[in-house]
């Protein structure tokens, strides 16, 4: 079997391009007789068609250059003779011959460098064995030099010919894979490789389409359309000899010889569409299979439009289609585009490794499963838990259905196990997994975190993991620490980073308290009793003094002040609990809190008297001295954005140095849906 490889001039630019294509060449070789087709090397015919003396001289010391590291001793003497009788004749040809150099050049080293590593090569005249416009004739002497001659590889230059006349001729800008095809067609070859320097035909040119990928396989008639309208990959002309001869065209890359390629052959295209190519204002999409539809075409209009950009006209031709746009517009049409036809959303797999299994450890996995379609074709992201923990057991399975089935530590196994790029997520009340967390973000691992006691620590081990994460290029999220589903933090900490000093941050942030201080009523059922209700509910801590002594709110005013720049710490907080906290027992406490009824019905009366309602905030406030910190029930105005929040809404009013009216967050600040949605969010930014 004879094989037919050309290679064009970015791939024989130098010598140590030349070098890799005998590598290829050679082992080509191996099977069979090879014939060796090559352009000039790159930007030689340019410069011979300027034509002036200093673009000769720097052509003519490239080639000095190529031999010089190509040969050795004498060797290199003989070949650089033969370079300089070239430039010599190339300077005394005619005008319209000095362009035909290039290729003689190029394929004169490339079998001279054959013959010296004693392999039988014989190098082809192509001015005498190709006529132009006369593939008959072309295909005799070919077929007879090839016969007459005993060689492993023929070694021909492309692009050049002779014409009817016997004249020296060109096949035009391009030709060399005309003239590899030529070649392939005369002796019938088993093989036509056009050696390039992309990976075989694409679905769009990757410099204006960066998404465009290799198509495996087309037609001969899907080749010609996108060759004839901009592909620049292969010669138009080339395609005929090669069907007529029914011999498959190999688009290959010959700086990536194992790499991807594009088989052109008789065969109906596996994909009905093949690619997008353009000239000028005119974008051709190709197809293959199927004649042009409505649908398609309004898959078009609709891409376009929704890149927001008019096409002038859509028009179908065959199985393809034509679209003409502004030029000015035409990269973005061609991505638009090549998005519609081609492109399937790039998936990202992240591994998620849960810690805690209360209820908004179950509400966040039922909807990571309801919101697994929807979440990867709008954000191209595959969440999949592959570890789970509870307070006593955990699992991990990467196939996605870890089970709670073993003792030890968690997050060790998580740190042996987990790639990088996987999140993990903290829904614990824990108060002292945080101190892993800078061994997870140091190991590539991202954290996403709705426990706010892993967040209220002193300011320092706060700073380091914020600072590991930095460090390691991973995310540390915990959005849902203060307020739920509502954005508070990320509000304050843009205004930040952009500058905007913080003046004050008022915030009621306890569920509890806004729940039992709303519905208190002088004359009705006991404070105490509404604790106790709260308590049975699962709004308090087992111990509803915690809640009451203002510990809860604490830890969120902590998170806020850190996200506004403020270096707060617990000891700059004064907090004034609902009532004297006394000791004993929980029943001991609610005995005290009975006990207390008259004084906090007196309270309330008296802020209802003045219009007032009573609320528990945090607040921070900078001051001549810095920031101040408090937290206690305050009597709020009508006026008061805190004064409307009813049950368990949380509410956050934030004054900053650039605008003249506060920032007012307000809504649900409880609920396992409300935190598992916002953990979403956050695994997903």
């Amino acid at each position: 079997m004879v094989s037919v490889l050309k290679f064009g001039g970015s791939s024989v630019a130098s010598a140590t391009n030349m070098s890799r294509v005998l590598d290829i060449v050679e082992k080509e070789a191996a099977k069979g007789k090879v014939v060796l087709v090559s352009s000039a090397i790159s930007g030689c015919t340019d410069a011979l068609l300027k034509g002036d003396e200093k673009s000769l001289a720097d052509m003519e010391k490239r080639h000095r250059d190529i031999v010089t590291r190509l040969f050795t001793g004498t060797e290199r003497k003989q070949v650089q003779e033969k370079v300089d009788a070239l430039f010599a004749d190339l300077r005394k040809a005619p005008r319209e011959e000095q362009v035909t150099y290039g290729e003689i050049l190029s394929t004169t080293l490339l079998c001279a460098k054959l013959q010296a590593e004693g392999i039988p090569a014989v190098w082809l005249d192509s001015r005498v064995l190709v006529v132009k416009e006369d593939e008959a004739e072309s295909f005799r002497r070919i077929k007879q030099a090839i016969e007459s001659t005993e060689a492993a590889i023929y070694v021909a230059p492309g692009f050049i010919c002779r014409n009817r006349e016997g004249k020296v001729d060109t096949l035009g800008r391009g030709g060399s894979d005309y003239s590899a095809a030529l070649y392939a067609a005369a002796i019938g070859a088993g093989s036509l490789q056009i050696w390039t320097d992309v990976p075989g035909f694409m679905t769009a040119n990757p410099k204006q389409v960066p998404a465009a990928r290799t198509i495996p396989k087309m037609s001969y008639a899907a080749a010609l359309d996108m060759a004839s309208h901009g592909a620049k990959v292969l010669y138009a002309p080339t395609v005929a000899p090669a069907m007529a001869a029914g011999i498959d065209i190999e688009i290959r890359n010959s700086f990536a010889p194992e790499g991807k390629y594009t088989v052109i052959g008789a065969q109906a295209d596996p994909e009905r569409w093949i690619g997008v190519t353009s000239e000028g204002e005119r974008i051709r999409i190709v197809g293959s299979q199927a004649a042009v539809s409505d649908t398609d075409r309004e898959a078009v209009s609709k891409a376009l439009s929704e890149a927001g950009i008019a096409a002038r006209t859509i028009r179908a031709d065959g199985t393809s289609l034509d679209v003409e746009v502004r030029e000015a517009v035409l990269e973005q049409a061609l991505k638009a585009l090549h998005r519609a036809f081609f492109q399937e959303l790039p998936v990202e797999e992240i591994n998620l490794f849960i810690a805690g299994d209360g209820a908004v450890a179950q509400a966040l996995t039922g909807m990571l499963q309801q919101t697994a379609v929807t979440v990867k074709e709008r954000t191209g992201k595959l969440l999949r838990v592959v570890g789970r923990a509870n307070s006593r057991r955990w699992g991990i399975d990467p196939g996605g259905r870890p089970q709670l089935s073993r003792d030890g530590d968690y997050v060790s196994a998580v740190l042996q196990s987990a790639p990088k790029g996987s999140l993990f997520v903290d829904v614990t009340n824990s108060e002292t997994l945080y101190k892993r967390y800078v061994e997870l973000l140091e190991a590539g691992i991202g954290i996403v975190s709705s426990n706010r006691r892993s967040l209220a620590v002193p300011y320092p081990e706060f700073a380091a993991m914020r600072a590991a994460a930095r460090e390691n290029g991973v995310p540390f999220r915990y959005e849902t620490t203060v307020g739920a589903a509502l954005p508070m933090l990320e509000s304050i900490a843009r205004g930040a980073n952009s500058c905007n000093e913080v003046l004050s941050i008022e915030a009621v942030v306890s569920c509890t308290l806004n729940q039992i201080l709303g519905d208190y009523r002088p004359g009705g059922e006991s404070f105490a009793s509404l604790v106790r209700k709260a308590q049975a509910a699962g709004l308090t801590e087992p111990d509803p003094r915690l809640d009451l002594s203002g510990r809860d709110a604490l830890r969120k005013l902590l998170i806020l002040a850190r996200e506004a720049g403020v270096h707060l710490e617990e000891k700059d907080v004064e907090i004034t609990p609902v009532v004297p906290l006394a000791g004993g027992s929980v029943e001991e406490f609610y005995a005290s809190l009975e006990a207390q009824e008259e004084a906090l019905s007196r309270a309330a009366r008296e802020a209802e008297a003045q219009g007032f309602r009573r609320r528990f905030v945090a607040s921070l406030e900078k001051t001549p001295e810095g920031y101040r910190a408090g937290i206690g029930i305050r009597n709020v105005p009508p006026v008061h954005p805190a004064y409307h929040l009813r049950g368990t809404e949380n509410a956050i009013i934030v004054r900053s140095a650039f605008h003249p009216y506060p920032l007012v967050i307000q809504g649900p600040g409880e609920g396992a849906r409300e935190a598992a949605s916002s953990i979403l969010n956050d695994l997903l930014r």
